[in-house]
C-alpha cells in the first residue's frame, strides 16, 4: 500500500499531514522523498501539481534539526514572488509541530524591511534569485551555512533569463552541500545547468504518468525545413471548423515570433504568440482570447505552456520536435482532455528524425505518418540556423583594393622600408627567437594586410 509511512519521516511531520487532510504520497512525493532523505543530489521532473514542493520539503524538513544560528542552512530558488509565498505557506503548514523558522524574500518591495528580517536569523529561505543576490551583496545575508540548495521551476528560471544569477550565487555557496533541482520540462539551458553545478545526480521522471494516449490520435509530416513547416502550416489551418482551437509548440522565443509573424499574413488577429519576452500583460491578454474563442490559433513555447488550463483544444501541433521526449508528453497531454478525442501532429525535419525516434521509444507507439500534401509548396528559404556553415572559410581580398587596405591611405616609399637591425642582425637572421604578437622588433614598421 502507497503511504506516508512508508517515507519514514517524522512523528511532527505525520501529524501536520494528517492535518493537511493528504492520505498517500504522489508518485513524485514517493520516489523522490528517499534520494532526497540519501543526501545524493537529485534531478526531478513533474509537471505543476503532481506535489512536488512536498517533495522535497518532507525530506529535508525530516532531517533539519533546531538550531539558534542566525544564518539559514536550506536555500529554496523560485522565479516569482508568488511562488516564493506559495512555498513558505507550505513550509508553515508542515512545521507546525517542529520549532523551524522560514523566511521569504522577493523583488518588487523594501529590500530594507528585508534586511532587518534575515538579520533576526532563519532556517529556511525561499527566494528568488535577484532579490537573494542583492541581500548577499549587502553583507547583511551569510550563504556559507547553506546545506541543502533547491531550485524549483528551474525551466521558467533559466527562460526568464537568470542563469547569470544563479551563476554568482553558486560561487556564494559553500562547495559541500545537496543540489536539489525540480522542473516541468527538461531544456538544453537545464541539462547545461545540470551538467556544470549538480555531482551524479540522481533523475527521477514523472512526466509521463497520466497522458491520456488513448484518446489522443497521433499524425506526423516529414518537412525539409522550417518555411516548409510554415507552408504546411498554413495549409492545414485554412480548415477553420476542423482546426478551431490549435495550439501550436515551437522549440524557441525566436522560432515563436519567426513562425507568429509569418502566420499573421494569412491569418491575422486569429493568432497570438505567448512567450517569455512579451510582457505580461500581452501573456494574459492573448490566453484569454484564446480561451475564449477570440483567436483560435496560439504559438507558444514549452515554458510559457505550462501554466496554462485550456479546455476544449482542437488540435497540438509539434511544430518543432522537442529534443526532449517528456515534453511531447506534456504537449500532446494539452488535447483529449475529458474523455474527448484528441488530436496531435508532430512536424520534423530529417535533422529532428532522432528526436522523433526516442519520442516513440518513450510511448512504445509508432507515430502514423501521413503522406506531404501535394498543394504544399517546398520551400527554398531557409533560416541562418539551416544554413550550411562552410568549414575553413577565410576571408579574400579583394584584389581591386591596394595592398593597403580600402581604409588606410597609401603609404611614402620611405615608409615601406622595415628595420631590419645591425649588419650582425641580418647575419643571424635564420637563429633569431620565434616570432610572437609581442616581438616589437617583428611588428615595427608592418602595416596592415
Amino acid at each position: 500500500m502507497n503511504s506516508f509511512e512508508n517515507l519514514n519521516l517524522s512523528t511532527q511531520l505525520y501529524n501536520a499531514i494528517d492535518e493537511l487532510g493528504f492520505d498517500s504520497p504522489t508518485p513524485i512525493q514517493s520516489e523522490a522523498c528517499p534520494v532526497v532523505l540519501s543526501g545524493k543530489d537529485v534531478v526531478g521532473i513533474a509537471q505543476t501539481g503532481t506535489g512536488k514542493t512536498f517533495a522535497y520539503l518532507l525530506p529535508i524538513l525530516k532531517d533539519l534539526k533546531f538550531s539558534k544560528q542566525i544564518n539559514p542552512r536550506v536555500l529554496v530558488l523560485v522565479p516569482t514572488r508568488e511562488l516564493v509565498l506559495q512555498v513558505v505557506e507550505q513550509v508553515e503548514l508542515l512545521t507546525t509541530y517542529i520549532n523551524l523558522r522560514v523566511l521569504g524574500v522577493y523583488g518588487g518591495t523594501n529590500i530594507n524591511t528585508q534586511k532587518q528580517s534575515v538579520t533576526h536569523g532563519t532556517d529556511i529561505l525561499v527566494a528568488t534569485p535577484g532579490r537573494l543576490y542583492d541581500l548577499a551583496l549587502s553583507g547583511v545575508l551569510q550563504l556559507k551555512g547553506i546545506k541543502k540548495l533547491v531550485i524549483d521551476e528551474v525551466d521558467i528560471m533559466l527562460d526568464l533569463g537568470f542563469r547569470h544569477q544563479l551563476t554568482n550565487i553558486f560561487e556564494l555557496l559553500p562547495e559541500r552541500r545537496q543540489n536539489i533541482m525540480f522542473s516541468a520540462t527538461m531544456t538544453e539551458e537545464v541539462d547545461a545547468l545540470i551538467d556544470d553545478f549538480f555531482t551524479a545526480p540522481a533523475k527521477i521522471s514523472i512526466a509521463v504518468s497520466g497522458t491520456p494516449l488513448d484518446n489522443i490520435a497521433q499524425q506526423c509530416y516529414p518537412a525539409p525545413n522550417f518555411y516548409t513547416k510554415v507552408n504546411l502550416l498554413s495549409q492545414l489551418l485554412k480548415n477553420k471548423e476542423e482546426y478551431n482551437k490549435v495550439l501550436v509548440f515551437v522549440s524557441s522565443k525566436k522560432n515563436a515570433d519567426s513562425l507568429f509573424e509569418a502566420l499573421e499574413t494569412d491569418f491575422g488577429s486569429e493568432t497570438c504568440v505567448i512567450h517569455s519576452n512579451k510582457s505580461q500583460n500581452y501573456r494574459i491578454r492573448s490566453i484569454r482570447e484564446f480561451d475564449e474563442g477570440k483567436n483560435r490559433i496560439l504559438v507558444t513555447t514549452d515554458v510559457m505552456a505550462r501554466g496554462l488550463d485550456l479546455e476544449q483544444i482542437s488540435h497540438v501541433i509539434n511544430f518543432d520536435t522537442p529534443n526532449y521526449p517528456e515534453n511531447y508528453m506534456h504537449r500532446i497531454g494539452r488535447t483529449g482532455r475529458a474523455e474527448q478525442q484528441g488530436k496531435s501532429i508532430l512536424f520534423y525535419t530529417e535533422k529532428e528524425a532522432d528526436a522523433k525516434e526516442a519520442i516513440e521509444t518513450l510511448m512504445n507507439y509508432k507515430i502514423p505518418m501521413i503522406g506531404f500534401p501535394e498543394e504544399v509548396e517546398i520551400s527554398k528559404q531557409l533560416t541562418p540556423d539551416e544554413r550550411p556553415k562552410e568549414a575553413g572559410v577565410k576571408y579574400i581580398r579583394n584584389p581591386n583594393i591596394d595592398s593597403g587596405g580600402g581604409a588606410f591611405h597609401e603609404k611614402k616609399e620611405k615608409n615601406l622600408k622595415t628595420n631590419q637591425g645591425g649588419s650582425y642582425l641580418r647575419k643571424a637572421k635564420k637563429h633569431k627567437r620565434p616570432k610572437t604578437r609581442g616581438d616589437k622588433n617583428f611588428n615595427k614598421g608592418k602595416h596592415k594586410k
